[in-house]
């Protein structure tokens, strides 16, 4: 089982690497160096999320139909193909942007609709497949080891990118965003060699039942309990992850950071991530879930208490002591939250679940994004002042936080499945859909 964490493990690394570019660097160059709107940059790195509802119907679909005896290798693969095409054009969109707006446009939802295309095809897909080859006793393990490999590989790409922008240049960052996109490639390739067994079709089909997609949807939001982690998720990563479009800028904005300083706070808060990693690894299995998940979720509250003093008081070692408390808070909830993910899924419909909880997490991100990026640039026409505007948008990720942190109090593994798994419920579920 060793070796297939780590094929996990690379497949979860590769298409991580694509986000690192688009969602740190290119944000920043976006928004600073070409003084483009932060709401316009936003959308665009937004737009991946709106595929976001396919995972659903991706993960039942793949249940029932294998390709060549394979449920989840061949949509792993589609959706790696069009992670690295994404970041590879990526920054010859940006730079057309600020050269033909309208044409700009076009290109860039092209270009991270790709990547988001890519990123549901993948994500639902690996992350049912981690769910079935480790078994209900080894998903911790499984899961600590695929976000160790990504934290890593985060931090790598990272430093690796601060160095080949550095000096900055728009011909060092798409050749930059280019050899990122190749090495993703290879590494996903590596990993998917031999992963899945293969199944037969018939035997396949049997063990899952054919939902409609509003039938789907109703299988998730009728169960209290999936409902209430449902929104969960939304509000908890709307916060954690809405501020990769501006936790660079802001840098940029209040600090007077470079590209290749501002680059490398991605890698100093993946730091932090690994070693909370490690911790919630070590703490899998001795202490509860939500115990070890609420943690996480009040360290990162703290860290953008700290990001936003470090806003008012000047001070970049504020800052960075913020951006380690919000990669420590990340690392842990990261770790906790998705183990009790794949808690809060059925046998024979692990597919839909984990599709469901993969919408929360991309509308999350739609959501946290575009209202960061609308909010910073409203509360700048208004104030005059860009640092404020970055300020009230990390003010309300922490309220989001909060608001998460009392709402996990309400989830139940127990309860969830007592009430998926009841015959009534699927009963219910199709007279409504009817």
């Amino acid at each position: 089982m060793f070796l297939k964490r780590l094929q996990l493990g690379l497949v979860h690394v590769a298409v991580a690497m694509t986000l690192v570019p688009i969602n740190s660097t290119l944000n920043r160059v976006m928004i600073k160096e070409l003084a483009l709107s932060a709401t316009l940059v936003a959308i665009l790195a937004s737009l991946p999320y709106l595929f976001s509802p396919i995972q659903v119907a991706i993960g039942s679909y793949s249940d029932r139909h294998p390709i060549f005896g394979l449920r989840r290798t061949p949509y792993i693969l589609a959706g790696l193909i069009l992670c690295v095409i994404g970041v590879v054009v990526s920054p010859q969109v940006a730079f057309l942007l600020s050269q033909n707006f309208w044409l700009g446009i076009l290109a860039g939802v092209f270009a991270f609709g790709a990547w988001g295309m890519g990123y549901n095809l993948s994500s639902v897909s690996y992350l049912s497949l981690a769910s079935e080859l480790s078994g209900e006793n080894g998903r911790g393990r499984t899961i600590a080891v695929m976000w160790f490999m990504m934290i890593v590989s985060i931090i790598a790409t990272a430093i690796g990118l601060s160095r080949m922008v550095d000096p900055y240049t728009p011909e060092a960052l798409m050749r930059a965003f280019s050899m990122i996109g190749i090495a993703a490639l290879i590494l996903g390739l590596l990993g998917l060699l031999w992963l899945e067994p293969r199944s037969q079709a018939d035997s396949a089909q049997a063990t899952a039942e054919a939902y409609t997609f509003k039938q789907m949807t109703e299988a998730v939001t009728r169960n209290p309990v999936g409902k209430t982690f449902f929104v969960y998720l939304f509000l908890l990563l709307a916060a954690i992850l809405g501020q990769d479009v501006l936790l660079e800028p802001f840098g940029a904005e209040a600090f007077g950071l470079t590209v290749t300083q501002t680059t490398r706070i991605t890698s100093i808060w993946g730091t932090f991530v690994l070693v909370a990693i490690l911790i919630a690894g070590a703490l899998e299995g001795r202490v509860p879930k939500r115990t070890v998940a609420q943690a996480g979720n009040l360290g990162a509250l703290a860290g953008f208490l700290v990001i936003v003093a470090s806003g008012f008081v000047h001070s970049t070692s504020v800052f960075y002591t913020g951006v380690t408390l919000l990669g420590l808070g990340t690392g842990i909830a990261t770790v906790s939250n998705l183990s009790l993910m794949f808690d809060l899924t059925v046998p024979g419909e692990v597919g839909l679940y984990i599709g469901a909880w993969g919408v929360s997490n991309a509308l999350s991100r739609l959501a946290g994004s575009i209202l960061g990026g609308v909010l910073r640039d409203a509360v700048t026409q208004i104030t005059g002042q860009a640092l404020s505007g970055y300020l009230v948008v990390f003010g309300i990720e922490a309220l989001m936080l909060f608001a998460a942190v009392l709402m996990l109090s309400r989830i139940d593994v127990s309860a969830f499945r007592k009430q998926a798994e009841e015959p009534a419920f699927v009963e219910k579920v199709a007279l409504a859909a009817e």
